[in-house]
């Protein structure tokens, strides 16, 4: 018992050790974010801010409108979420369990999305949205997730799930006088709960990250999303207001990061389940 304890006891404190590298930087945002500007890079460096600076928290909402823009990432976010979850089930579902002609090529057509850089498509997306006047407007923020890489990866996951399900589910709903819409609904989508939860952590993240797209269809202050806003906590000389920009960072990272944490295992298990079958 000894010797097995001793040996838990070293794993323990060797992934300790190697987990610094990664929880350092959190420390060092978060402790940074309650130092005044000219402590945040202090010689030598450390690890506790010598006077806790609370204001800076406030002066965040005073420096722009904080409030409103993370509200904008917060709806935007969701509104991805639901979307993708709804299309994606929707498209995952036919692909696994309805036939129609070319059924393996264009799932193959669409996965080959997959292959394409947001940066390649961002040019012919612009004109797009430009002709339909919706520059300087959330929708381009909406729907390009949903119809882009993210929601393939989500067709894909709910599709793998599917794959999976007995068919003698679907003989039993039919000889109760279920319709195709009605196993979908009824049976293959509460049965897909877990693999949605899974879903709805990654698009909410993926939305919530997204800087290339706003950057570009955004111009508006009251209208950016968080990695703008981020971007903003600048001085007149261009230079970032290190303190305010890590108090906000702080205030958009810690939420997400506590989510994630809570709901890591349904993200293993939906790549794990994705590679069962099919």
């Amino acid at each position: 018992m000894r010797h097995r304890w001793a040996w838990n006891l070293s794993w323990y404190v060797l992934l300790l050790i190697l987990s610094l590298p990664f929880i350092f930087p959190f420390w060092w945002m978060i402790t940074s974010s309650l130092k005044t500007a000219s402590e945040v890079f202090a010689f030598p460096p450390t690890l506790l801010p010598p006077s806790w600076q609370w204001t800076n928290f406030v002066e965040v909402f005073a420096f722009q409108p904080f409030a409103r823009q993370y509200f904008n990432s917060l709806y935007i976010a969701v509104s991805v979420t639901v979307l993708t979850i709804l299309i994606s089930a929707m498209a995952g579902y036919a692909f696994a369990r309805v036939r129609f002609p070319l059924r393996n090529v264009i799932f193959l057509v669409l996965l080959s999305a997959l292959m394409m850089p947001s940066e390649v498509t961002i040019i012919p997306n612009f004109f797009l949205f430009s002709a339909l006047g919706w520059l300087d407007n959330h929708i381009p923020l909406i729907l390009l997730p949903v119809f882009g890489a993210n929601g393939v990866v989500g067709t894909f996951l709910m599709r793998q799930f599917f794959v999976q399900l007995p068919t003698a589910l679907e003989d039993a709903a039919m000889i109760d006088g279920l319709g195709r819409f009605g196993i979908f609904w009824r049976i293959a989508l509460p049965l897909a709960r877990p693999i949605m939860a899974a879903l709805a952590i990654l698009s909410f993240l993926y939305s919530w990250n997204l800087f290339l797209e706003p950057l570009v269809f955004i111009n508006s202050q009251h209208l950016f999303t968080l990695p703008l806003a981020l971007n903003s906590f600048t001085d007149n000389y261009g230079l970032p207001i290190w303190h305010l920009q890590l108090a906000a960072t702080t205030l958009a990272v810690v939420p997400v990061l506590a989510i994630y944490v809570l709901a890591q295992r349904h993200v293993v298990q939906s790549f794990t389940m994705s590679g069962v079958k099919g």
